[in-house]
């Protein structure tokens, strides 16, 4: 297993090594004549066309902006530690809301099918709507651009964890639940001793699948209400033609968002463990 691992990352570092290579070499610029480029020059570097930024300058740029990331020079100018906290601060702030309320609906609905009945047809309403919709709603009637983010946080994530509760619930083994009843157990602590233990795996994957489309959304959300967020720095460095920027801000979006999910399947492969 040991020697399978090992083999396994000496094959991704190595890809990767020849994936940067091949990138480095494919965006370096032309060769230009003598007389061309004394033209550029006169005209102030106007000719010269933007290009995909190396490898070499993203590493660069990250150096730059790790070795100092939580500088703030000001609203349109803080360093990229900053931005993902604000963003981290909305997805858990947003994603622990939806907990406190997808759990126990979920609980409700997998122990009652007639409460899965009637609150069935809203959720397959709901929850085929695109968080972003929810955005102009949430701006009029909230008038925060903050808490408006956190509300769009909060609908995209208690859906899978809402549902995914359910399912475990109503799959519990029947005769667990049988065993409780003969110990004349009451309802709730049921729930707490019985069923939470046996649903915690599936309940646990709404909750990776939840911060996931969280993180994913946002991104989008902190374009549109600008501000502060990676969302909004990905934007401003765009408008700012800085591509160096935009790549390694999309580094660290898909590395923060690894990370979140590498927490929540620690914690579920120690459920799963226990049991």
């Amino acid at each position: 297993m040991h020697s399978l691992n090992l083999r396994a990352l000496l094959l991704s570092i190595s890809l990767l090594v020849v994936v940067l290579g091949i990138w480095e070499i494919a965006v370096q610029p032309p060769a230009v004549s003598e007389a061309q480029s004394e033209y550029e020059l006169l005209m102030g570097g106007a000719a010269q066309e933007a290009r995909v930024p190396p490898p070499s300058a993203i590493i660069q740029r990250a150096w730059e902006q790790l070795s100092n990331p939580f500088y703030d020079a000001g609203p349109n100018d803080k360093g990229i530690g900053i931005q993902l906290g604000y963003s981290i601060y909305r997805v858990l702030t947003g994603f622990s809301l939806a907990l406190f309320i997808a759990i126990p609906v979920g609980f409700l609905i997998g122990m009652s099918p007639l409460m899965y009945r009637a609150l069935n047809p809203y959720i397959q309403v709901l929850r085929p709507i695109s968080p972003l919709a929810w955005m102009p709603l949430a701006l009029f009637i909230i008038k925060d651009s903050e808490t408006s983010a956190i509300f769009v946080i909060f609908i995209c994530s208690i859906w899978p964890m809402l549902l995914n509760t359910a399912f475990g619930v109503a799959n519990v083994r029947e005769d667990w639940i049988n065993v409780a009843r003969t110990h004349e157990l009451s309802p709730l602590r049921t729930a707490f001793t019985v069923i939470l233990p046996a649903a915690a795996p599936t309940i646990l994957t709404g909750m990776r699948i939840s911060i996931g489309i969280a993180w994913l959304v946002i991104v989008a959300a902190e374009m549109l209400v600008g501000g502060t967020g990676i969302g909004y720095y990905v934007w401003n460095e765009w408008n700012n033609l800085d591509l160096t920027s935009v790549i390694f801000s999309i580094l660290m979006i898909g590395l923060v968002g690894m990370l979140l999910d590498l927490a929540l399947t620690a914690v579920t492969r120690l459920v799963q463990y226990e049991e």
